[in-house]
């Protein structure tokens, strides 16, 4: 048991423990010269500072009052005619523009002189994340360069929240996550997932790499969603390059790419700059997964193996309360040191026996979360309220979400409904027409007649100056990506001059 424990603590000495897991990204940006755009999100001091049991967070300022770690360092002596030469150097092996600008050197002397210690942590975390980061970057034909963009969005916590409400190392917001097949539920959200998250950032990546030909746009898409990066791009008259759109971009993205390449040039010449890495007490190759077929908790495997909770936790973010659900035809895979797994194997079977026998909490079956079958908690809202509005118990709305508290917070969503079926409050009365027509209202609206393997990222692009965010606007899909053949959505306010009537899509 010692063993295990002081296993799980050198882990969580390289990635924030998930058990209370969840980590605002919001607070202590990096601050810049005053002539450099402010960074949003970028580099938190909350996840680039490693915390363990026994370590506090630093206060949000205490960094500015700590003395230069290494004040004889070549960070002091570098000029700006050697970071030219190493910028060249590197733009010669990697399919990105990488070349040197001021606002691009001011992001690396900043990050030099002010978050050395912090880089030191992030190296030394980038050694187990960083294989997982390449072995799905290469199966995508991806270029391997992307693995710093995980640094930029998360510091490498894959338990990190940003405002906005976007998750894990590649901070997916909850319907894009949905769109690149990332299950979430109330026990399960795989945007916290380390090697599906990865698995879902690639596609993305690699669906927007497709749509604009180039990977600074498609990294600033990838922040900023596409439509933004199209309207920048119209806004500058038609230009496509990054950095002569960049001012129409908005402010989080003008940072984003340099901060990126600005995250390339310091792990790639971090020697050269004294920068030596903290060592992980675990590495990727020293891990292994297994599939578990069951209902299982958190507390049976640590009680039944010696292994400590905080460790299943921090390897294991995805399952939120500590079980790991039986999911129909979605297989569920639990992370843990090599060395346990024979001994999982082993007693595999006595683990279900007890789950079964013991966990009163587990869900008897877990319904996933859509527009169609939830509601939004609104301030002022509780359980009693809900309930009678809905029709349904009290034990009916704790059972299917997993609530084991009354308490509620405003902007969750709760599952009303013990099924998914389709609404069709969203669609018109005239709209039952054949996928792929076109309809025009008397108020002429457009709308739009879903076809199968549809998405809300294609319909978008099947309609000038239609953004994703816009379609969620206009027909209340917050929460929802997956769309059924014959749904019909409005994809047009205020089209003038039209009379009702249907199109077929040419």
């Amino acid at each position: 048991m010692k063993n295990y424990l002081y296993l799980s603590l050198l882990l969580l000495s390289f990635t924030l423990s998930a058990q209370n897991s969840i980590h605002d990204v919001s607070k202590n940006r990096l601050p810049l010269p005053n002539d450099a755009v402010e960074i949003s999100a970028l580099y938190p001091l909350k996840n680039l500072v490693l915390l363990d049991q026994e370590r506090k967070p630093f206060n949000e300022n205490q960094w500015m009052l700590e003395p230069v770690t290494n004040p004889t360092s070549m960070t002091d002596q570098f000029s700006s005619l050697v970071l030219m030469k190493q910028l060249e150097e590197l733009n010669q092996t990697t399919p990105f523009n990488i070349g040197h600008n001021a606002t691009l050197e001011r992001f690396i002397r900043v990050y030099l002189k002010d978050r050395r210690e912090n880089l030191r942590h992030l190296l030394g975390k980038a050694a187990f994340y960083f294989p997982v980061f390449e072995q799905y970057l290469d199966k995508y034909d991806l270029p391997l360069e992307i693995k710093y963009l995980a640094v930029v969005e998360s510091a490498l916590n894959p338990s990190a929240i940003s405002p906005s409400g976007a998750k894990g190392l590649w901070q997916f917001m909850y319907g894009t996550g949905l769109e690149n097949n990332l299950y979430i539920d109330s026990f399960v959200d795989e945007r916290y997932d380390y090697i599906k998250s990865t698995q879902a950032a690639c596609s993305y990546l690699q669906k927007l790499y497709a749509t604009f030909n180039d990977w600074d746009l498609a990294l600033a898409a990838y922040n900023s969603g596409p439509g933004n990066v199209q309207k920048s791009i119209k806004r500058a008259g038609g230009k496509r390059n990054y950095w002569e759109i960049r001012s129409f971009l908005p402010r989080e993205t003008q940072s984003y790419v340099p901060a990126f390449y600005a995250t390339f040039y310091i792990f790639s010449f971090a020697d050269y700059h004294g920068l030596e890495p903290q060592k992980p007490a675990l590495f990727y190759s020293q891990t292994d997964t297994v599939h578990v077929s069951q209902t299982l908790s958190f507390e049976t495997i640590q009680k039944h193996l010696n292994i400590d909770r905080a460790l299943l936790q921090a390897m294991n973010p995805q399952y939120k309360k500590g079980v790991i659900p039986r999911i129909k035809n979605r297989p569920m895979i639990l992370t843990m040191p090599l060395n346990l797994v024979p001994r999982f194997i082993d007693q595999e079977e006595v683990l279900y026996g007890i789950s079964k026998t013991n966990q009163a909490k587990a869900p008897s079956h877990v319904i996933p979360v859509s527009l169609n079958n939830s509601y939004l908690v609104e301030e002022g809202d509780n359980l009693v309220r809900i309930a009678d509005q809905q029709g349904i118990s009290i034990a009916q709305l704790k059972k299917w979400n997993g609530l084991q508290t009354n308490y509620l917070i405003a902007g969750q969503r709760l599952v009303v409904k013990d099924h998914n079926s389709i609404s069709t409050e969203l669609i018109p009365d005239n709209s039952r027409a054949e996928t792929g027509t076109i309809i025009l209202d008397k108020k002429h609206s457009v709308y739009y007649t879903v076809e199968p393997g549809d998405t809300l990222f294609k319909i978008s692009r099947k309609f000038e100056n239609v953004t994703i965010e816009e379609l969620r606007f206009w027909n209340n899909l917050e929460a929802v990506n997956f769309l059924k053949p014959g749904m019909v959505l409005k994809v047009q306010e205020d089209h003038p001059d039209r009379e009702e009537t249907a199109i077929k899509k040419s």
